[in-house]
């Protein structure tokens, strides 16, 4: 072997290993040093592994010949990163030196169309692999593919892929996702069917675009065939299928989704299996599982603790969601938005009024979650529990959101409780402004006026109701 190519062989090594993006700088110093600096070969190797496009685009300025392989890992290094557009300042480059692209330019080039969502540029590139007779190149296929699904182009991407003989997996998965992220489901479960082969990544990618379709039935008569057919479910199987027992209360399949999971090892070390398992149990009432979950988990994060607050507080069971909060925080898990849903709920199911106040008092100062209005409900949900009515309605019209209509009719239900008739008022009528089309609205204030005997409001109100075409809904009724 030659003296040359010892050193290429030793400049890939070095590429190659842990510490090569810590030492661009040095291996960039050994190349010049045995006079490699302009060679094409191993400045596109350079290039392909460095991670940083600011040196590779200082490295490929000083080469004085680059030839197609340099600018194609030019290419595709600036497809790989945001802004992702000098990727076709390249191939421009290269076209004004003569210098003819081959079919491993254009993948690259499709996948930067991709991601910024530049269709026309797509299909202009579409044309000339046509006319290059590049257009069937397996990796441009893919690429090409891609690109229309990315733009949500499902007739072009289904006229590219009924083209194609015996395309691969990979390809299928393309249409079937992009199928349902259009909303056309018929055409992603028609595909899926015609499949000749599958593997478990088939079975749970459909089962997920059916769940998240709404189509919670048909995931569990998915998943019973999938195992009628020999296919072992992988822990993104079990993920997928527990929201759905959960969802439809399909206790048998989740225990034995659980007992699956031991048998397997999923537990207690797949967290995420562990997860949506506390999740299921909490949905179904069985604390007593959940907790056994919860404490058996090897490692516990964010999700955990997120899903058994909130377990807690649905099961009404406030008190140790409170609690599980504290000792969480203790253990030096940062809460997010979703655990403040959880424990202020907690403190609502509890009646720990002072506990919620100073709790969401926090959310900002000490944790650096800003409230949202999922939050401001919790809160009215808690002082209109209390009885603390005037509280909540104070703290509705003060703060910094603008009240939904969730948040108005959680007060109307606490007036109601406890007897407030000149909040009520002031709630119903905010919910019929903000919702004027819904007669359950018109009828609630109807109803407030005739507990005070205001029978000319009850009906002024039955007189806007029908001036505004509001047709009540059946089973609904107004006092009077």
């Amino acid at each position: 072997m030659s003296r040359s190519r010892e050193i290429e062989r030793k400049i890939k090594r070095l590429l190659h290993g842990e510490k090569s993006r810590s030492q661009l700088s040095q291996i960039h110093g050994h190349f010049i040093r045995h006079g490699l600096d302009q060679s094409n070969e191993i400045l596109a190797h350079f290039v392909s592994v460095c991670g940083s496009l600011p040196y590779a685009t200082k490295l490929f300025a000083q080469s004085r010949n680059p030839n197609i392989l340099l600018f194609n890992a030019m290419i595709k290094a600036h497809s790989l990163q945001p802004p992702f557009h000098p990727s076709f300042s390249f191939f421009s480059l290269m076209k004004s030196r003569s210098i003819s692209p081959d079919p491993y330019t254009f993948p690259p080039l499709l996948n930067s169309a991709s991601n910024l969502r530049r269709y026309p540029l797509g299909q202009s590139l579409h044309a000339l692999l046509i006319r290059l007779s590049f257009s069937h190149h397996p990796s441009v296929s893919i690429a090409t593919l891609h690109l229309y699904v990315s733009c949500r182009r499902m007739d072009d991407a289904s006229k590219l892929f009924d083209q194609m003989h015996h395309p691969p997996l990979l390809l299928s998965h393309f249409m079937i996702q992009g199928f349902c992220t259009t909303g056309h489901l018929h055409s992603a479960f028609k595909l899926f069917l015609l499949m000749r082969e599958r593997t478990v990544v088939s079975w749970n990618l459909m089962m997920s675009c059916l769940a998240h379709s709404n189509q919670a039935y048909k995931v569990l008569e998915l998943f019973n065939e999938m195992l009628q057919q020999g296919f072992e479910p992988d822990d993104a199987s079990l993920v997928t299928v527990l929201p759905v027992c959960a969802r439809l209360g399909a206790v048998h399949v989740g225990h034995w989704i659980h007992s699956y999971a031991n048998s397997k090892g999923l537990l207690p070390d797949a967290i995420h299996v562990g997860n949506s398992l506390l999740h299921f149990y909490c949905k179904c009432g069985n604390l007593q599982a959940a907790w056994t979950i919860f404490n058996d988990l090897a490692t516990k994060n964010l999700v955990s603790y997120n899903a058994m607050i909130s377990g807690l507080a649905f099961n009404g069971e406030g008190e140790l969601g409170v609690n599980l909060f504290q000792e969480m925080v203790r253990g030096g898990i940062q809460p997010n938005a979703s655990t403040f849903v959880g424990v202020l709920a907690c403190c609502a199911h509890a009646g720990l009024v002072d506990r919620g106040r100073h709790l969401f008092a926090s959310m900002n100062v000490k944790f650096g979650v800003s409230p949202r209005l999922e939050h401001y409900g919790c809160v009215v949900d808690l002082l209109g529990r209390c009885g603390l009515v005037r509280e909540a309605r104070d703290f509705i019209t003060t703060m910094p959101l603008k009240p939904t209509a969730a948040l108005w009719g959680a007060l109307l239900s606490a007036c109601r409780t406890y007897g407030h008739t000149e909040i009520a008022e002031t709630a119903a009528k905010e919910l019929v402004r903000l919702e004027p089309w819904n007669s359950g609205n018109y009828v609630l204030l109807s109803n407030v006026y005739a507990e005070q005997g205001r029978w000319n409001e009850v009906e002024k109100v039955r007189v806007l109701m029908r001036g505004g075409g509001v047709k009540k809904v059946p089973g609904q009724s107004a006092t009077g």
